[in-house]
């Protein structure tokens, strides 16, 4: 049996991987790779409603809660978000709503990205982050309700 790893477990494994690279063009180059990676969204998501306010670059996110978890799906126009956002599902996704919503996400200041991204990738970083939780929220509400 397989044991799901936490996203604790997750975050260490992405400030590993991000220690092995010594410049800061290494760690954007990776994070391309990584939104590269990442599975397109089917054009029927690529709407007003699933877009992500605050950023500069156009995001969509889709989220579907399935056996009590939540799992994500996104996609950007720009390269370094689609990587960004990949990175923000690897983790959250597939956890239980209150484990998202406790989640620190401590990952992205130990990795060094705040002090690494211009202002505005920041901000669309912490909308997106925001709309994530947000997500998270609305199935545990609807988890209690439905209790």
């Amino acid at each position: 049996m397989t044991q799901i790893k936490t996203i604790q477990d997750t975050e260490e494994e992405i400030i590993d991987e991000f220690s092995l690279f010594d410049s800061w063009d290494e760690k954007y180059e990776y994070i391309i790779d990584m939104g590269k990676k990442l599975k397109p969204l089917e054009d029927e998501y690529k709407k007003e409603g699933n877009k992500i306010k605050g950023c500069q670059s156009t995001v969509w996110m889709v989220s579907e809660f399935k056996d009590g978890k939540v799992f994500y799906r996104a996609e950007s126009d720009a390269v370094i978000v689609k990587g960004l956002v990949s990175m923000l599902i690897r983790v959250l996704s597939g956890h239980t709503p209150k484990e998202i919503l406790d989640a620190k996400l401590e990952f992205i200041d130990k990795i060094g990205m705040k002090q690494h991204l211009a202002q505005t990738r920041s901000n669309g970083l912490l909308a997106m982050v925001k709309q994530m939780k947000l997500d998270a929220s609305v199935y545990s509400a609807q988890q209690i309700t439905k209790n």
